[in-house]
């Protein structure tokens, strides 16, 4: 029989078994999915899969447009993790060629395209995070410059050629921009031609991408068909908001959480999550199985304190990205810290021309943006020294070594000289 994936003609006459074991594996890759298309033909794969012995191709394109990973971008990591428990190939796609275009995804106006030298930096860190949440033994990382250089000016024609004007305009970040009379460059439009050849490339079965990319990633189910090859199925995940529950993740926004962080940070900042959020941070985040976390949720409703909830799912995931001992690290330092405590570790800072004025101090530490915001925190008692809350906005500090704390989170230990 022929490789089903360079002609779609045997795959659709062969009819592969429905076993329990296939519908385990469809229930996987549906838990927290936005859509999954069309499914009919990813159960097709999964059954053929589990009669042939073959692993499914498993794509996921990053382009390498900043240096570090946020744990929104784990939300479709994870997802591709659950794959490859399933024994099958994940390709984790590094976009080198595609940042130089840039994603037109979401946006109201052209994406400065990244240099050369910028990709490569990028490039250099984002496996390395990566590796954090998929298994190193399952994941085979490729460039797409591989295929995209060699294509050329005349395989370029070639490829524009397999899609209309039409066709590129009913993505909803065009039309709009067509509509408010916002230039859209040309060079916009290769940007899903080259994410759609990928596939065509790669040969997937499957590609993952977050809601925003659903165009992108239908566009590589039309090449695969234009290429002679079995399309892809698509799988979109949902969006993950950000510690202010409202926006998308993002470190432009900075309600993000880092995977490369502190875990003290870490955890603080995992907690800070609404207890409504959360229920959706483990769904999408966990490892934990949808029984364990309904069971879990249903506890909460029963009566259980929240908190406790979010602090599993806090040690959780500060372990995944640290150790289980810097998760358990992180958890007594948060209720040192609650307790009105020292953290262990605190930032250092020097200077000199003692006695200083409080709001001084507090301003040159770092603690606060201006003076005028160290003289209301002192005035509201969110000010303490080794301890202590302090009021008087006129105090001066002498010659020494103090730890200036102001709210909850931010300290300092000054020495004055």
């Amino acid at each position: 029989m022929s490789d089903p994936r360079t002609n779609a003609t045997p795959a659709a006459k062969t009819q592969f078994p429905i076993t329990d074991r296939v519908r385990e594996a469809l229930a996987i890759s549906q838990r927290g999915c936005d859509e999954l298309l069309p499914e009919s033909d990813w159960v097709q794969k999964l059954a053929r899969s589990e009669a042939t012995g073959v692993p499914l191709r498993i794509k996921l394109g990053l382009d390498p447009t900043a240096p570090d990973i946020h744990i929104g971008h784990t939300v479709v990591l994870n997802k591709m993790r659950q794959l490859q428990d399933l024994g099958h190939q994940v390709i984790f796609l590094i976009g080198d060629f595609t940042s130089m275009i840039g994603d037109p995804s979401g946006r109201n106006a052209t994406r400065p395209p990244l240099t050369a030298e910028q990709i490569k930096a990028n490039a250099e860190t984002y496996y390395a995070q990566a590796k954090l949440v998929l298994d190193e033994s399952k994941t085979e990382i490729r460039y797409n410059s591989e295929w995209s250089d060699p294509l050329g000016a005349r395989g370029m024609i070639q490829l524009a050629a397999k899609y209309t004007v039409a066709r590129m305009m009913e993505r909803d970040d065009f039309t709009k921009r067509f509509a408010a009379q916002t230039p859209i460059s040309v060079h916009e439009f290769l940007y899903p031609l080259m994410q759609g050849y990928d596939s065509v490339a790669l040969k997937s079965d499957l590609e993952l991408g977050g809601t925003d990319q659903k165009f992108n990633l239908l566009m590589g189910r039309h090449l695969q068909q234009e290429y002679g090859q079995e399309p892809q199925c698509i799988l979109t995940m949902p969006l993950l908001e950000g510690l202010d529950g409202v926006e998308k993740m993002s470190k432009s926004k900075n309600n993000y959480v880092g995977i490369s962080e502190p875990a003290n940070s870490m955890f603080a900042k995992i907690l800070s999550i609404s207890d409504e959020q959360m229920w959706k941070w483990f769904k999408l985040l966990s490892f934990k199985s949808l029984a364990e976390i309904a069971a879990l949720q249903g506890e909460v409703s029963a009566g259980r304190n929240p908190k406790e909830a979010k602090v599993l799912l806090a040690k959780e995931l500060t372990a995944r990205f640290h150790s289980a001992a810097a998760a358990e690290a992180a958890e007594a330092d948060f209720n040192n810290r609650a307790k009105g405590g020292i953290p262990d570790e605190i930032p250092e800072v020097s200077l000199s021309g003692a006695p200083l004025g409080l709001a001084h101090v507090l301003k040159s530490a770092g603690l606060v943006a201006s003076n005028s915001e160290g003289m209301r925190m002192i005035e509201q008692g969110g000010v303490r020294i080794d301890g202590t809350v302090v009021s008087d906005k006129g105090l001066k500090l002498e010659a020494g070594t103090v730890v200036v704390q102001v709210g909850k989170r931010k300290f300092a230990r000054v020495s004055l000289a």
